[in-house]
């Protein structure tokens, strides 16, 4: 019996590398074909810069002998500096740990079926197959981001709520070894992002429902909290040695730079960021995740319930602090692996209901073909979106940042708001316009004036931007290079300018 298990385990890790390695692969062969290979978003040469000071220098900063936390995730960017320290290039790199973390998700997610439903049958492949195909996964595993480590970190914490709630982690060897994986889970997921704060709130939750009496709870607690202050506080210092702030600046940067949206009514916004992780097969689920929560409800199934109510919080949190909607919701993704293996089961359940009649086995057949529809044609889509999205950061970002590189003194500085390719490629001193390495731009970014002032005192000698986003800065420049790339534009975009400052 061990052995058909661990030949049934085997059969499904092949398929799993081999669905997402197909997966992946289809949407970098189209990016290859649209343009060339490289990152759908600039914040990803960002992780790249940190990465590569760190492997050549051992500094971690942007611009080397300048230390700045404008890396959002530690973590990730340990992980990039493994591949330069073994030179590897930065694009197989960061593709292959992507693959290799999107075989882990779908590996988790199918094992958090099997606990969802609590049973073990052939139906967990369906599962695997659709966190395999699922678009927004697909791209954030190309993303060259940390998203999907995040993300996995989720669907684990998930698996180990299940297995407490469903007696797996009764015995105290194995339950003690649980809460203090679970505080541990959580002070790391905060080292890939700070998000990971919220995982306490889950966990919170299913400790209060967890059953034992007060002793119990007191040791387990005690676990928890172990596991957890073991890693968040050296993130913490961390930050504070290389800052002087406990959160890094990209935690306060992102925020000032979006605070004009906040002015939106929060149901307004907390309805946009709810709609994001529902474009796509997830849609389709919608019913069966709403089934699901309602009969967490009606039988105390905690677990599921805990979920959802995260779900719930983890987009109010956006839609409260950072209502931003733009690369596909990038920010709000590590919901959709939940929503799916909630959804499913629900799904299943409903056609448990109705199958006893002709209409009712018709219509789950249809809902079913409908669903594999969905996502198989937004695979495409989202192989259509990710080829663009990296086009436009090749034909504008590297551009732009080669230019600098190859027609500016070398010890120019260089005033940006998109600082990732530029840092990675030109090597210059730069002014981040955005605060994410400038945390002094923070207070004055959405003031030009301020701003002009600040590039005058500092002696900038160049500014690159896209036009419409400084209007009154570029008044005070002379325009020395653009990109002349086709695909911005073809998106309602804008060519990166260069300019030569002169405000001074």
């Amino acid at each position: 019996m061990n052995g058909e298990a661990a030949a049934g385990k085997m059969k499904y890790f092949l398929l799993s590398l081999f669905l997402t390695g197909l997966s992946l692969g289809g949407y970098l062969l189209a990016a290859d074909i649209t343009y060339r290979l490289g990152f759908p978003l600039d914040d990803a040469w960002i992780h790249q810069t940190y990465a590569r000071n760190l492997a050549e220098t051992g500094e971690w900063a942007f611009i080397p002998g300048v230390p700045s936390t404008g890396s959002t995730s530690p973590g990730w960017t340990f992980l990039l500096a493994l591949g330069h320290l073994l030179r590897i290039p930065p694009l197989t790199w960061s593709n292959f740990i992507g693959w290799l973390i999107f075989i882990g998700l779908v590996i988790a997610g199918a094992t958090c079926y099997t606990r969802c439903i609590d049973r073990r049958d052939s139906s967990w492949i369906w599962a695997g197959l659709i966190l395999a195909l699922e678009w927004h996964l697909v791209w954030a595993a190309g993303s060259g981001m940390e998203t999907l480590i995040f993300t996995l970190f989720v669907v684990v914490g998930m698996i180990l709520t299940f297995d407490l709630r469903l007696g797996r982690g009764e015995s105290k060897k194995f339950d003690w070894k649980t809460w203090l994986g679970l505080g541990a889970l959580t002070g790391g997921a905060i080292w890939v992002r700070p998000d990971g704060l919220t995982l306490l709130g889950v966990f919170g939750l299913v400790w209060l429902t967890y059953p034992g009496d007060w002793r119990a709870k007191a040791v387990s607690a005690g676990e928890f909290s172990a596991g957890f202050l073991l890693l968040f506080l050296p993130y913490l210092g961390f930050n504070y040695l290389l800052a002087g702030e406990i959160w890094p600046n990209t935690f306060y940067a992102k925020q000032a730079e979006y605070t004009v949206l906040q002015q939106t009514p929060f149901w307004v916004r907390f309805l946009e960021q709810s709609f994001l992780p529902f474009v796509g097969v997830e849609v389709v689920l919608l019913p069966g995740f709403v089934w699901q929560i309602i009969q967490s409800v009606r039988f105390s199934r905690w677990v599921q319930l805990v979920w959802g109510i995260w779900i719930l919080g983890y987009l109010g949190l956006y839609a409260w602090r950072l209502p931003v909607t733009y690369q596909h919701g990038r920010y709000v993704m590590p919901v959709i692996p939940i929503i799916i293996l909630l959804g499913l089961p629900g799904i299943d359940e409903l056609g448990g209901r109705v199958s006893g009649s002709s209409a009712g086995r018709i219509l789950m057949k249809s809902w079913k073909l409908t669903m594999a529809g969905v996502l198989v044609g937004f695979w495409f889509l989202g192989a259509r979106a990710y080829s663009v999205d990296v086009a436009i950061i090749e034909s504008e970002m590297v551009e732009a940042a080669r230019w600098i590189e190859a027609n500016t003194e070398s010890d120019a500085l260089i005033a940006a708001h998109d600082i990732g390719a530029l840092g990675y490629f030109s090597k210059r001193k730069l002014i981040d316009l955005a605060g994410l390495v400038s945390p002094e731009v923070i207070p004055i970014m959405r003031n030009e004036a301020a701003l002009k002032d600040y590039l005058d005192s500092r002696r900038a000698d160049y500014l690159m931007t896209f036009p419409g986003w400084y209007p009154d800065l570029i008044r005070e420049a002379r325009l020395l290079y653009s990109t002349g790339g086709k695909f911005g534009p073809a998106q309602g975009g804008e060519n990166m300018v260069i300019y030569r400052w002169e405000g001074r």
